[in-house]
């Protein structure tokens, strides 16, 4: 079937940054057929299908390149205690997470990210098998990785149960059109080296990406450098788990050395950068400057609901554009082109998805996104990108197409009804609620 997306303000996101003022998208099934302007339109061409784009800006659909889906429920608890993970998370997954809750949870997550204009994610959490099932029913695209941690989890009863969970659960997705079954050593300084290296046998063995926050906690650096005289990335090449042509994308990254950019650049490691959750938490700003003038591969993230509260690039191009330029004391630092690239096109390289999504281009898998320019903060559009940064927010978003399947329609959800989401995962949070409010009052 061909659709027709017309009188949009396309922007494709492409090496050459194309943009078409007055243009259109034309998608045929789940695929990306042309694009260009509305003069070089052929007028005598059928389509199945037209949309009219009342001179939104077409973009490609953001790339969410770090969260988890399934925490929900801790939004906006203990958003301000210095030690949030070991006082509520960790203790709250243990005691309270179910298959159930985590499945309602990214239900909502994902639900959030589609009318935010987010069309493909990376998970790292618990219950993955869960957790696809639930991005197979919302229709999202998804890399899914199942976490490794040494300790007794809400989804194993043994340290480093998650290999198993992960050697269970990655085959039984490989194949599947949207989602990418992963493995997700939480970080290096709570996996063993065999651990570590399980986890690199696996992911050779299958084929898939790794995914791991590094070089994020102050005390993770110091374990490192007390115990190895090591940066947490020196010690996972010293063991052999950085290798060439890496499949890994590295979460954080906010305490690197040049030595550590380096590695980083030789390993071919792609880094997650999660802007709001980084400087929330008070830990710093990650050197991406000095990391794409190595050529690493960087895309945004919005770190879990918990962490960074919302789930949207827009939130995440500002803080990107305000943080980096105070930190580089440049204004002219990172144009808002170059930030909306890496919402698009960087998340998909960071992916190692870039020959199937983040710009709009023909043969290219057709997610793709609609942003309205009639609302109060949409006027004067002089610059599309600097609108995209500076001025819009999730709830400019307009139409949301994954996979040539359109998932948001008018800003409301087209496959599920979001006050359905929200009252099944507010029915699941019985027991979590009561014990994070013990915790919170301790």
């Amino acid at each position: 079937m061909k659709t027709l997306i017309k009188d949009v303000y396309v922007l494709t996101m492409n090496n050459k940054k194309d943009v078409y003022k007055n243009g259109y998208v034309l998608l045929e099934d789940d695929q990306i057929l042309a694009v260009g302007s509305m003069q070089d339109l052929t007028k005598e061409a059928a389509y199945d299908k037209i949309i009219e784009g009342g001179h939104a800006i077409a973009m490609p659909g953001m790339i969410n390149s770090h969260t988890h889906i399934g925490m929900i429920p801790f939004r906006s608890l203990g958003d301000d205690s210095p030690d949030r993970l070991r006082r509520f998370l960790f203790p709250l997954e243990k005691a309270c997470m179910t298959k159930e809750l985590a499945y309602h949870s990214a239900k909502y997550a994902i639900a959030e990210m589609q009318l935010a204009g987010v069309t493909t994610f990376m998970d790292m959490y618990y219950f993955e098998n869960e957790l696809a099932v639930a991005t197979d029913e919302m229709g999202s695209r998804a890399l899914l990785g199942e976490t490794v941690i040494d300790f007794e989890t809400c989804d194993t009863t043994e340290a480093y149960g998650g290999l198993k969970v992960a050697e269970e659960f990655i085959p039984k997705w490989l194949n599947h059109k949207l989602i990418t079954p992963a493995i997700a050593p939480h970080a290096p300084n709570t996996n063993s080296p065999e651990a570590l290296l399980e986890v690199g046998r696996l992911s050779e063995k299958y084929n898939v990406p790794i995914t791991m926050h590094l070089s994020e906690m102050d005390y993770e650096m110091q374990y490192f450098n007390e115990h190895y005289k090591t940066t947490p990335v020196e010690f996972l090449e010293s063991i052999g788990f950085l290798k060439e042509n890496s499949r890994l994308i590295a979460a954080h990254c906010i305490h690197l050395t040049d030595l550590d950019i380096e590695l980083l650049e030789k390993f071919d490691v792609a880094v997650a950068h999660c802007i709001g959750a980084n400087t929330k938490s008070a830990k710093g700003v990650a050197r991406i400057h000095d990391m794409l003038a190595h050529n690493i591969r960087v895309g945004l993230g919005t770190d879990g609901p918990s962490s960074g509260n919302t789930l949207d690039l827009f939130t995440q191009m500002k803080l990107f554009a305000n943080f980096h330029k105070t930190t580089l004391k440049d204004r002219g630092a990172f144009p808002a082109a170059e930030i909306v690239d890496l919402a698009t096109m960087g998340g998909a390289r960071a992916l190692k998805l870039d020959d199937t999504v983040g710009s709009l281009e023909p043969g290219k898998k057709a997610d793709l996104v609609l942003v309205e320019t009639d609302s109060v903060n949409m006027f004067p559009l002089f610059d599309p990108y600097a609108v995209l940064v500076y001025s819009a927010n999730a709830s400019n978003v307009r139409d949301v197409f994954i996979n040539g399947e359109a998932v948001v329609r008018n800003k409301q959800l087209i496959r599920y009804n979001l006050a359905a989401l929200r009252d099944n995962l507010y029915s699941h949070m019985g027991d979590f609620s009561k014990t994070a409010k013990i915790y919170a009052a301790e």
